[in-house]
């Protein structure tokens, strides 16, 4: 195709077979859109069912799925814009009319309802533009939305108190001072939501949150930041106790840990983050969802037992040697029961099929799939009906996947990795069985692993802990944005009501500022508001 640069052709037949390549070109590009287009919207479909299957999202398999349909989306939605962009620069009234001729338009989304407008309203013509004439008539007005957003809007509120003077017994009164956040304090409940929220919900650091404030014409040193997320923790922490005692009120939790590097005599060491699940959703509880965090410096099994000295019930873990003296008979108030987590046991067979592509590991991969296929048709269902459809369908794949196993275990060398895998299941098949009896437990323990992976995410970016101190603290703060996430509760509009309203807020009624209940009250009054 000839660029505005390249001389046009000064014969009739060259100028002829010109513009025949020109609309072969147009017409290629036309069919490479539209089957750009219908490729996008195919994989659209495809992701949309990958993330619908929530026992599949969470699995390596279903993970690598939406990642890798998320690239390709992406890569061609954008392939899709740059022709697009260049065809329009390069002749933009042919590509107008083109638009026009096809009918085809982009799909938009409408602006939200809630945000502000400012109108900007363009002089109006004093002359016909075709023949010059000043009689010109209004007809109507063309109103194009564009979505802007501009930097936030800092600002200092002066509460104003005014004294007075008694002429009777010259005493001086004024208005009580309003309550603060924290003690002392100069950040407002709004501000501090928004530190909390970008160190433990964005994952930036105090240092980074520093620069971006600088960078809008506010200086706040990073040891005020520091003193203030400390001074909000302490403030939070009657909400703390309040998840606390909900999760540990279940009868069934997730429990997993992972790692956090802390700052110790000028090097980093291992310590743990703990997380306590309480999710009865999968099998029709009522109660709200949370999510409990604990700190520890080592992985010792003394953190789990002290965690839970006064609990009992069904625990869905992995098989992490420190739980064990919790599932011994004598325990007390009593033994707490061992769920295996079917997402481990299958993930040693899927690493196998996936690096060596053993039979074996790829045949165990796909009669586990089928266990969760199940589940995923009964999730939510009641226990009963769980139960009744695992009793059915579950438990013979079961039993023919534990006969098989052990036929597989007799082929193999005991020292081989199929081995070990095949071993982690049998080894523990009565905790990994157990579901076939209990309609409230999961196949898996999923729940747990998708509270911690914002602490993953987390410790690429802050690094570290700075102590076992602030080890706690990040415990807390996730205990409360894990909480709000399980509930579709925006964690920072929560966390600035609760730091404006904790302080007058009556002790006997602390339960009123849970997340689910707080995301209760909210809904009458945007009701009312719409």
């Amino acid at each position: 195709m000839t660029t505005p640069s390249d001389p046009l052709p000064t014969d009739l037949a060259d100028a002829h077979a010109l513009i025949l390549a020109q609309r072969e070109m147009l017409a290629e590009a036309q069919n490479e859109a539209k089957v750009r287009a219908l490729e996008i919207e195919r994989l659209k479909l495809l992701l949309a069912k990958a993330r619908r299957e929530k026992f599949g999202q969470s699995s390596e398999r279903g993970k690598q799925l939406i990642e890798q349909l998320e690239l390709a989306i992406a890569d061609l939605e954008e392939a899709q814009a740059e022709e697009e962009a260049k065809a329009e620069i390069a002749a933009p009234e042919k590509h107008k009319a083109t638009r026009e001729r096809t009918g085809i338009k982009p799909a938009r989304r409408p602006l939200p309802d809630n945000l502000p407008r400012e109108r900007i309203v363009y002089p109006a013509p004093c002359a016909c533009g075709k023949c010059g004439g000043a009689n010109l008539r209004k007809l109507g007005k063309v109103v194009t939305e564009s979505l802007e957003c501009e930097p936030r809007r800092w600002k200092v509120i002066e509460h104003v108190r005014e004294k007075f003077s008694c002429r009777d017994c010259e005493g001086i009164t004024e208005p009580p001072a309003p309550s603060h956040p924290i003690a002392r304090g100069r950040a407002g409940p709004s501000l501090l939501a928004m530190i909390l929220a970008s160190k433990f919900l964005l994952h930036q650091p105090l240092n980074r949150q520093s620069e971006t404030y600088a960078r809008e014409g506010v200086e706040i040193d990073v040891s005020t930041l520091a003193g203030w997320v400390g001074a909000s923790v302490a403030t939070l922490d009657p909400i703390l106790e309040a998840i606390r005692r909900h999760v540990f009120a279940a009868e069934r939790l997730h429990v997993d840990d992972t790692t956090v590097p802390v700052l110790a005599k000028l090097k980093t060491v291992t310590g743990r983050i703990w997380t306590y699940v309480r999710d009865d959703r999968p099998f029709g509880g009522e109660d709200p969802p949370a999510a409990l965090f604990y700190y520890s410096r080592t992985r010792s099994g003394d953190y789990p037992r002290a965690h839970l000295a006064g609990w009992s019930g069904i625990m869905q873990a992995d098989a992490f040697a420190g739980f064990n003296e919790l599932y011994e008979a004598r325990r007390q108030p009593a033994p707490v029961i061992e769920a295996a987590c079917w997402s481990h046991g299958r993930r040693k067979f899927f690493d196998l099929a996936k690096l060596t592509k053993a039979p074996i590991a790829i045949e165990a991969v796909r009669r586990i799939d089928e266990l969760f296929e199940i589940e995923r048709a009964i999730n939510g269902a009641s226990p009963e009906r769980r139960l009744a459809a695992r009793r059915e369908q579950s438990k013979p794949l079961v039993l023919a996947l534990e006969g098989w196993l052990r036929e597989q275990r007799g082929r193999v060398s005991s020292k081989s990795e199929i081995a070990k895998a095949i071993n982690y299941s049998l080894n523990r098949w009565s905790a990994f069985t157990r579901f076939l009896d209990d309609g409230r437990i999961c196949l898996s323990n999923n729940a747990a692993e998708r509270a911690v992976r914002g602490v993953a995410l987390g410790r690429a970016n802050w690094t570290f802990a700075g102590s076992d101190a602030g080890g706690h603290r990040a415990a807390a703060v996730y205990t409360l944005v894990e909480t709000c996430k399980l509930n579709d509760v925006d964690p920072q509009a929560w966390l600035a009501y609760v730091l404006a309203n904790l302080p007058d807020h009556p002790a006997k009624r602390i339960d009123d500022l849970l997340p689910w209940n707080w995301k209760a009250s909210q809904t009458p009054m945007k009701a009312a508001a719409a």
